[in-house]
């Protein structure tokens, strides 16, 4: 918390509290990182679940579903909703995308890869619009 009476005493507190909000912040995009790669792992099970006829793959599904969400709601408490579901989304569809390649076969062409670009480069700069 941000001292509220003046002096030198209060500029140290501030300097201290802005430490500790840039390493919530930095927290916060970590576990906002993750989130997304949770979202990849989920997606990709509900693939392997085939509808959820599969037992294991649709308990991993629901699992890593949970574990997105639950993440994602953690970094909300310090960044910005736009900014942490608008990457939260991009990184998983980005990562879905590119499981389906490698792992799965799917095809390459021009304009999927170039949606991927797009994706990516609003991630970029939904980060250096300095929201937060």
């Amino acid at each position: 918390m941000v001292a509220l009476h003046a002096g030198a005493g209060a500029r140290e507190t501030r300097r201290g509290g802005d430490r500790v909000r840039g390493r919530e912040c930095a927290l916060a995009w970590i576990v906002l990182v993750v989130a997304g790669l949770f979202e990849v792992v989920w997606a990709f099970a509900m693939k392997l679940s085939e509808g959820f006829t599969r037992v294991w793959p649709s308990v991993v599904t629901g699992v890593a579903m949970t574990a997105s969400v639950v993440l994602l709601a953690y970094s909300m408490r310090t960044l910005p909703l736009g900014t942490a579901y608008t990457v939260w989304t991009g990184i998983g569809a980005v990562g879905a995308f590119l499981v389906g390649i490698v792992v799965l076969g799917e095809p390459v062409s021009p304009m999927r890869v170039g949606a991927a670009v797009l994706i990516v480069t609003g991630l970029v700069m939904m980060k250096l619009s300095g929201a937060e």
